[in-house]
């Protein structure tokens, strides 16, 4: 069983699923009517800038849909857990790091595509990207980046806890905090001070300050790029931890 047959099978499985498709694009939409409208007077206070609230919100509604999306991942290994299908890999003449490689290229090649799909719906409601092109491409690899560390994570939760309801609940329990503490909403330089320095620290906030650079037409690449940096480290870290659960699962059974 090779990687690529892994993905496959996992892109089958949503293919099958078409009302699950619609409701993970629907869900940002919402997210960018509804706070676009809720919150467009923000846009005028002092300190936010010249961005169009819709302008500021869109790459953090794709950074948080892309932690949403991602947060499923272990709910899908506790189902192959409870069909039998991960022990069965176990004794298959593959190597044990297919499963793993695999599904993360998975959730990999489906935020590229959410990612793709969110910046057109931002641009149909209004959002201009003055940076252009190649800033995009690097709001759409931060998100993929991001994407892997938190499917990494809710891999190792399940591989450890074999518990979907705990795993879901630890998704919600992480992902409105993380996005919260960031600038998703607001400036950070609006928030107390708290706030401000729980946000460079915060992985969510790398991806988003990559995403506010597709915002200008000077954009800086050097915050850019240390982002992407910071973002791949973290990425390695938490597919290490994924690494060592699924080889402490292989000695349970």
């Amino acid at each position: 069983m090779q990687p690529a047959y892994v993905s496959a099978r996992y892109l089958r499985a949503l293919w099958r699923q078409p009302l699950y498709v619609v409701m993970q694009l629907t869900q940002p939409l919402i997210w960018l009517l509804l706070f676009g409208q809720l919150f467009k007077n923000v846009a005028q206070l002092p300190g936010f800038g010249g961005a169009s609230y819709i302008d500021y919100l869109a790459p953090g509604v794709l950074v948080m849909n892309t932690l949403f999306s991602n947060g499923w991942s272990g709910t899908a290994y506790i189902v192959d857990m409870e069909r039998g299908v991960l022990d069965r890999f176990l004794v298959a003449p593959a190597r044990r790091s297919s499963f793993l490689i695999g599904q993360l290229a998975y959730w990999a090649v489906l935020t590229i595509i959410q990612s793709i799909i969110l910046i057109g719906i931002a641009l149909l409601v209004g959002a201009r990207f003055a940076g252009g092109a190649v800033s995009l491409l690097a709001l759409i690899a931060g998100a993929v980046l991001l994407g892997l560390s938190m499917a990494s994570f809710s891999n190792a939760l399940a591989l450890r806890l074999r518990q979907q309801e705990t795993v879901i609940a630890a998704n919600v329990m992480l992902v409105l905090p993380l996005c919260f503490l960031s600038s998703t909403f607001l400036p950070t330089t609006l928030m107390p001070e708290w706030i401000q320095t729980v946000a460079r620290y915060n992985p969510v906030n790398w991806a988003v300050e990559i995403g506010r650079q597709t915002l200008d037409a000077g954009v800086d690449w050097g915050i850019v790029l240390s982002r992407l940096g910071w973002l791949a480290a973290l990425a390695a870290l938490l597919g290490w931890l994924a690494v060592r659960s699924f080889r402490a699962y292989q000695r349970s059974v």
